[in-house]
Formats: C-alpha cells, sequence, structure tokens
C-alpha cells in the first residue's frame, strides 16, 4: 500500500518560497505531484500538512491540499486495485494533472492567439487582467474544476478592495475568464457542467458607464490657449482635431495621411467597424493641419509622428502597440498640463474629445445625420450612444414639476 502525504519541497523557486507537493510513496520510493502553489517556510506546517492560518490565502490553499489528497488517494486505489505491482511513477502519471487542463495553461494559449491575430488592443486589455486573476490566487494556477461561484464572488471583493475597481471593470475581468473558460470547453479540456457563467450561477452585469463631455465654452478655451511647449500644443491639437471630425478615434487619427485629404475633404475608414466615409474639413481643422506641412513627403506619407518610426504600418499589432503608447502620453500632457493652462473644468482625454462632440450635438443635429457621423451600421446605436448626452427633455420635466 503507498503512502499519500503534502509536504514542502525543500528547493526553493527564484521568488524564495518553496512549492508544495503531493508525496506518493511506495516501496520507498517516492514520487511528487505539485500542486501549483509554493509558500515561505515558516508558512508552512509539515505535522498538520496545511499552511498557516495567518496566511491570506490559507483557507482556499489548505482547501486545495485536501482535495489533491484526497484525489491522489483516490487514484492510488484505483491503480493498485488493478495491478498490485503498479509503479510510482505510474501512480504519478495517473494523478498528476494534465497541463492543458489548468487556467494558466489555457490563458497563455489564448494570449498567444490574440498577439497571432495581431490584435493588441484586445491583448494590452486581457493580459493585466489574467495577471491580477493569478494575484488574487497568489501566484500559482488552478483547475478548471476549481473556478467556482464562491471563487470568483471573493475575486470581485478582491478586484474593489485591491484594486479599487468599480463595477464595470470587474464585470470586463470576469469576462476575459468566461472567454477562457469556454475556450476550454470547445478544446474538450473541461466539461461544461463546471461552467461557474450564466443563469443560477455567476451572472456578468455591467454597469452603466458615465460620458460627460466638456462645455462648448471650455472648447473655446482649448482654442484660445497658448502653450510654449510643442509637446503641449501638439497635444491640444490632437484633441481638437478628434472634435473637429465628429469625434474621431485617436486610433484612426493618429494614421492619417496627407494623401486622406482631397479638396478640403478627409477621406478615410474608421478602424474600429472598417466602414469608408468622407467629412469636409473644417477652417478651423484645416488651419491645425497647416501647422503640420512640414511633414508632407515624410516617411509613410504621416500626417503626425506618432508611427513614423514603424517601418511597416501593416503590422497592426505593432501599430496598435504604438498608438496605445501614444494615447497614454498624449493623455498625460493633456490632463497635467494642457487642461490647467486651459482652466478646463471638466477631464480632459482624447476620448473625451467624442463624448464632447456629443454633447454639443445633442440638441443641434438629427439623430439620422449623428448616425452618419458616427457611422453606426444600426441606428439603434446612435440613439443608444446620444441618450448619455440628451437631457434637455429631463430637465423640462423637472422644472414643470418644481416650477421655474
Amino acid at each position: 500500500m503507498s503512502s499519500i502525504k503534502a509536504v514542502l519541497r525543500k528547493k526553493p523557486l527564484k521568488d524564495g518560497t518553496y512549492p508544495i507537493a503531493i508525496r506518493v510513496t511506495k516501496n520507498r520510493v517516492p514520487a511528487y505531484i505539485y500542486i501549483g502553489v509554493s509558500v515561505q517556510l515558516h508558512e508552512w506546517l509539515d505535522k498538520e500538512q496545511s499552511v498557516i492560518s495567518s496566511h491570506p490565502n490559507a483557507k482556499r490553499i489548505n482547501n486545495l491540499i485536501l482535495k489533491k489528497r484526497t484525489e491522489a488517494t483516490d487514484r492510488v486505489l484505483e491503480a493498485e486495485s488493478s495491478d498490485e505491482h503498479v509503479s510510482t511513477k505510474a501512480i504519478k502519471q495517473k494523478i498528476k494533472p494534465q497541463g492543458a487542463a489548468t487556467f494558466f495553461f489555457a490563458a497563455k494559449t489564448y494570449l498567444s492567439n490574440l498577439r497571432l491575430a495581431r490584435n493588441y488592443n484586445c491583448f494590452g486589455a486581457e493580459k493585466p487582467r489574467i495577471k491580477h486573476f493569478k494575484e488574487f490566487l497568489g501566484g500559482s494556477d488552478i483547475s478548471f474544476t476549481d473556478i467556482t461561484v464562491g471563487l470568483l464572488d471573493r475575486y470581485k471583493i478582491y478586484l474593489k478592495a485591491h484594486h479599487h475597481h468599480g463595477d464595470r471593470t470587474i464585470a470586463n475581468h470576469l469576462v476575459v475568464i468566461r472567454t477562457i473558460f469556454n475556450q476550454a470547453i470547445r478544446d474538450k479540456m473541461v466539461e461544461e457542467k463546471f461552467y461557474p457563467f450564466g443563469k443560477g450561477k455567476l451572472s456578468i452585469k455591467f454597469g452603466e458607464s458615465s460620458k460627460v463631455g466638456l462645455t462648448i465654452s471650455d472648447v473655446q478655451k482649448l482654442e484660445n490657449a497658448s502653450f510654449d511647449n510643442p509637446a503641449h500644443d501638439h497635444a491640444r491639437n490632437l484633441w481638437l482635431l478628434s472634435y473637429y471630425f465628429a469625434g474621431m478615434r485617436v486610433s484612426d487619427l493618429l494614421r492619417l495621411k496627407w494623401s486622406d485629404f482631397q479638396e478640403e475633404r478627409l477621406f478615410y475608414t474608421m478602424g474600429k467597424n472598417n466602414k469608408p466615409g468622407s467629412l469636409r474639413a473644417h477652417d478651423k481643422a484645416l488651419a491645425i493641419l497647416s501647422q503640420y506641412e512640414g511633414n508632407r513627403g515624410g516617411k509613410h506619407d504621416l500626417i503626425f509622428d506618432e508611427l513614423r518610426t514603424l517601418p511597416d504600418l501593416q503590422d497592426d499589432f505593432e501599430v496598435q502597440r504604438k498608438i496605445s503608447y501614444a494615447d497614454k502620453r498624449i493623455n498625460k500632457v493633456l490632463r497635467l498640463f494642457v487642461a490647467p493652462a486651459a482652466v478646463v473644468s471638466g477631464t480632459l482625454t482624447m476620448h473625451i474629445a467624442r463624448h464632447t462632440f456629443a454633447t454639443v450635438a445633442a440638441d443641434k443635429i438629427p439623430i439620422a445625420m449623428l448616425q452618419k457621423l458616427y457611422r453606426h451600421s444600426d441606428i439603434k446605436t446612435t440613439v443608444g450612444y446620444q441618450m448619455n448626452f440628451i437631457h434637455k427633455d429631463a430637465d423640462e420635466a423637472l422644472h414643470t414639476v418644481l416650477g421655474v
């Protein structure tokens, strides 16, 4: 009969912690099955085969140890009942879970596929969310069968308490777990009965996000402000151009080429939905663009410098990565330097330019025309988006009740 015990291996990992393993011994020959968790030496109680109660994840780890010991015992009994001469090596193969049956093994494949698809925006957003889940688990891997509703509820509390995330951000963190879980089910890595999401289980709900633009007064302040620093002036110019072109996204703005303009009209395909269209450039936009005339004939025919260092604009992954870094840098300049200098009262980021256009347009432009400007396929999308900025009817209703 084999003996089974949870032990702490004495060889430390690179981070200085020691891995916990299930040791199976038969005929004095041991085999070790690692459970994917490591702790400090002083956090392990050898006699009790558990971690100390003061460890932040003590309950979860000790439950995992108990579960793995039970699984090992069941597999050993099964192996020995079929072949009394079975070796510890053979027993280990029966007990050891396949790497592909664990969450972070599948997550690595998921991220790799995003990179192969050259989808940096998703890759850049999902990678830190997966990292947060691993931090919550104490740096260890986890089998899909151990991802329960209770565990995910505790993860939601962790994100709110330790990272101060709001409901919408927490929902995005849960979505990536759900996506990888669905991928694992499709790949036959885990049975669907263990799926912790859906009716009667964990439901992911997105909270309403607040969409607030600047006032027309703030826009005028930005237009009239003067900046000695070229980087500050450039950030302000990009923001205004986004606003002047109906809230053009920064990803489209930084890709603009001189050849996109013909007889003062801008022709470009929106990156988010691949919808082509054109707009007549306002005189205000043309005045800003004239400041970049020195870039004509430059590399890639780009108007702005942010992507000029890239050797190939067809490499979508690198283009998206470069745009993401540029967006963060520009937003930092807008927040720390441009907004204070222009005495702008609201939050100032590149995306706020889109919200600002929607705010100013709310009571001036018909929904059908806004759908065309935003290039939405369905007018319901336009109505849903624009409702964040239409307040006139509600204001009038309130004053009707309260009186002028």
